[in-house]
């Protein structure tokens, strides 16, 4: 089988309707948009949220909260996640990046969660660490850099 020999699946591919073609095809002269009114009318219609006047829902409602834009933003990564690196490693953000690990670097860095359990001697780069994450890096034989 070639590219031009691809054909859509049998009844998949629907003609499109032929509007306005005369009144033998049962769509001609309105074109099935009826006699008069909005709706008939070429760009008629209501925009998206109208409800005839009457107060929209979105405007019904009270607004509510607000964005902190003082508020920290880390990339956060547990404990048990540093298991897939070998051991003597210096890990820091870029290489969790690198890696696959996260995603994205946060705007205020890395952030080492306690989770789970660690069981190789790494050195750890990170904004910040919690009490359980430092004590299981320590405990494991590695080191904690705060940067």
């Amino acid at each position: 089988m070639k590219l031009h020999e691809l054909k859509p699946a049998k009844g998949a591919v629907k003609a499109k309707k032929r509007l306005g073609r005369g009144t033998a095809t049962g769509q001609g002269k309105t074109s099935g948009r009826g006699q008069k009114g909005q709706w008939s009318r070429s760009g008629g219609g209501v925009r998206v949220g109208f409800e005839g006047g009457q107060m929209p829902l979105a405007r019904r409602l009270p607004k509510r909260g607000f964005t902190n834009i003082f508020k920290k933003m880390y990339s956060e990564v547990n404990v048990e996640t540093l298991n897939k690196f070998e051991a003597g490693t210096v890990i820091n953000a870029e290489m969790l990046k690198k890696a696959g690990t996260i995603s994205k670097i946060e705007k205020d860095g890395l952030k080492i969660l306690g989770n789970g359990a660690l069981d190789k001697a790494l050195t750890v780069q990170a904004a910040k660490f919690t009490a359980s994450a430092k004590e299981k890096i320590e405990k494991a034989g590695g080191k904690v850099e705060e940067v």
